[in-house]
């Protein structure tokens, strides 16, 4: 008997301790739930800017750096080597004056190597002598890399072509950074810069399809900072300076414009172009230089004398710098909007991070709970590196407060997505808005997909029995509550892919969290007023437990919420494409322990679509739920998804006027001449209200 009460005792022991760390399981997802892992700084400044000629030439060296093996050979063989230390524009007249046309090559390598070199020397004392000798290093590597005198082409093969390269790249970086200390450039500005024998008169243009003169506010050197935050760093390499360029307001702003945020920094390329002075009408001895500011993800590439020549650039340096503003810190944003959803009310929408295209399919990247748009930059940075997915498509980001219910804020988005058509298309003339693809993670795939059914009357049905012409209530909140309840699916939005998403629910939405949710989570007081109103006027008008009064996201995820089956159901627009990705932690994960199979959060059996019609693929990658939208399998489907849309797209010549893509067991791809086209209005059935 003793012994069977000790084993009683142990058991109710265990009993206590599985209940408590399922307790603390259900606090995490309060703690924890979809918030990204942020870092915490996304880039680091370096000691000293990234130079390759730091190895190559030892300019890092403090005793002073010293020319290349070749150039040094150079000298000596015209007896010039003991004049290193003397005047560095008369060492540089004298190599030009044994020059040859057989040896113009190797002549006008050690000029630009000598006057780099020189400048380095020069620039912390001496700055007039370095912007000198650096404008004469880029004119000299310029020569050598596009010289039309001698007809001798450059041996790509030959360390020294990639040697002139690093000479005219560095030279033109010391040349900016001088020329910042005396205020920033910016395009329209004309200046005059001298070299060891020439005066030069240089003009400032930008080049870009997207970005305006008035947007360049000031100019960061990428080569400054350490990108901390992202997974991979994606630099080209050619000739040019990778430049962080941060965006201004400004005056005459096009409409699209007030979809940036705030301090916007995009990547720009810096290129000095040198006219030949034996064209027509050039004057030898004044070389014309233009500084041409290029976007390198709407200019892949330079077109010099004729020859196409890459550009150095940088994509991801730029997006980590925007990152590091405090006011973007992810953590900050996400929990505002889950805890407080009425605060980040007015910064919710859509967001741009380079120019609108009317040309180029949007993809809208949707978070989840306790999250924020900062959550897809790894996915971001991937995808936009891809030249043929760049060329195609651009990334929208949508944020929204995730501590109100879910449905809620797929109406909000709904009517967001229609102010956006209406600002920048308002006549609907660009088809390629309607291929838009919309990727959500977690929550963010409820939303999404919730723009893409036929509401019918049976969303309003699980609320109540009767008729919605029969509530009572303000104008205003009949107005909102149709457009939650009442809805037709976008024609805009062709593919969702969802990624980690509770399509059933999760059991961490228990009774626990929903109860610290209901005590943690401020609902929005037009919400709780609008819902008091609407009950108090209505009485036994609505079932037990009715989705409209429900008040948090955490609710609303709940496995026995029924706008989940509801929404399962529907019955989507026949153009719509599904794609699904499910997270599958590994086994050796702690909360594996009292989590059932899944990512940790969301079970397989909720994550998966079988059956759902129009599902065009479904894959399980190996992870948890807060990281399966950043795992490189997620990626990589997500940009097989994106290729196949274009490679359907370009099967049909008029497919972006009216395509519809239906999913059958061999997808058949019809469009508008060939199929019915089943009329949907882009907005709801119901006006929406004004915000």
């Amino acid at each position: 008997m003793q012994h069977q009460q000790i084993h009683g005792s142990f058991l109710f022991g265990c009993r206590l301790l599985r209940a408590e760390i399922i307790l603390l399981a259900a606090l995490l997802l309060v703690s924890s739930g979809c918030v990204s892992t942020q870092k915490s700084s996304w880039v680091a400044v370096r000691e000293t800017p990234n130079n390759p000629l730091a190895t190559t030439l030892d300019v890092l060296n403090p005793k002073g750096a010293k020319p290349s093996a070749r150039t040094m050979q150079m000298l000596r063989r015209y007896n010039l080597d003991q004049q290193l230390g003397g005047n560095r524009a008369a060492l540089i007249q004298q190599v030009q004056s044994f020059a040859t046309q057989e040896s113009r090559h190797e002549h006008e390598y050690a000029v630009s190597e000598l006057a780099y070199l020189g400048a380095k020397d020069a620039e912390k004392m001496h700055r007039e002598v370095a912007l000198e000798l650096y404008t004469t290093a880029i004119l000299h590597s310029y020569q050598y890399l596009f010289d039309q005198q001698s007809g001798a082409a450059c041996n790509p093969y030959d360390p020294q072509f990639r040697g002139a390269c690093d000479l005219y790249n560095q030279s033109l970086e010391g040349l900016l950074r001088i020329v910042k200390q005396e205020g920033e450039l910016h395009p329209g500005d004309r200046r005059t810069l001298k070299t060891t024998n020439h005066t030069c008169q240089l003009d400032v243009q930008h080049f870009s399809r997207g970005w305006h003169a008035d947007d360049f506010d000031r100019f960061e050197f990428v080569s400054d900072y350490q990108v901390n935050g992202l997974r991979n760093h994606y630099h080209t390499y050619g000739l040019g300076v990778p430049l962080i360029a941060i965006r201004r307001p400004h005056e005459n702003a096009e409409p699209t414009e007030q979809f940036y945020p705030p301090k916007l920094a995009f990547p720009i390329t810096a290129f000095l172009r040198v006219r030949d002075p034996n064209a027509a009408n050039a004057d030898p001895n004044a070389p014309s230089l233009t500084l041409e500011l290029h976007d390198p993800l709407t200019s892949p590439g330079l077109v010099v004398n004729d020859r196409n020549t890459p550009m150095e650039s940088d994509l991801s340096t730029p997006l980590a710098f925007f990152l590091n503003y405090p006011e973007l810190q992810d953590n900050l944003i996400s929990t505002t909007g889950l805890f407080n959803p009425e605060e980040l009310r007015m910064r919710q929408g859509l967001y741009m991070v380079e120019p609108y295209d009317p040309n180029k399919m949007p993809v809208l990247m949707v978070h989840g709970l306790w999250s924020s748009p900062i959550t897809w930059m790894e996915m971001f940075n991937d995808l936009r590196s891809d030249p043929a997915v760049r060329d195609r498509y651009q990334f929208w980001f949508y944020l929204y407060p995730t501590g109100q219910p879910f449905w809620v804020s797929a109406g909000q988005m709904r009517d967001d997505l229609t102010r956006f058509r209406n600002t920048v298309d308002p006549e609907r003339r660009q088809p390629a808005l309607d291929q838009m693809v919309l990727v959500g993670h977690s929550m963010g795939g409820l939303v999404s997909r919730l723009q893409t059914v036929e509401s019918g009357q049976q969303f309003w049905a699980i609320n109540s029995d009767r008729n919605f012409q029969e509530l009572q209530a303000d104008p205003d909140i009949k107005q909102c509550l149709a457009t939650t309840y009442f809805f037709r699916p976008s024609p805009s939005v062709k593919r969702v892919v969802t990624i980690g998403t509770p399509h059933r629910g999760s059991d961490f939405a228990n009774s626990t969290t929903r109860w610290l949710g209901n005590k943690l989570i401020k609902t929005p007081m037009r919400l709780m007023a609008g819902r008091e109103q609407v009950v108090a006027r209505n009485p036994n008008f609505f079932r037990p437990n009715a989705p409209l009064q429900i008040s948090t996201s955490i609710d609303s995820l709940a496995p026995d919420s029924a706008v989940l089956p509801a929404l399962l159901s529907a019955q989507p627009g026949p153009w719509v494409r599904y794609h699904n990705i499910v997270g599958a932690a590994p086994n050796d994960q702690w909360y594996r322990y009292f989590a059932s199979e899944g990512d940790g959060v969301v079970s397989l059996e909720s994550a998966r679509l079988e059956g759902l019609p129009q599902l065009a693929s479904q894959i399980t990658v190996p992870s948890d739920h807060v990281s399966v939208h950043r795992h490189p399998q997620s990626v990589l489907e997500v940009r097989r998804i994106l290729l196949e849309q274009m490679s359907e797209l370009d099967r049909l010549p008029f497919a972006a006027e009216g395509a519809i893509v239906t999913d059958q067991p061999e997808p058949v791809i019809r469009t508008a001449a060939q199929s019915p086209v089943v009329q949907t209005p882009a907005t709801p059935i119901f006006a929406p209200p004004v915000r």
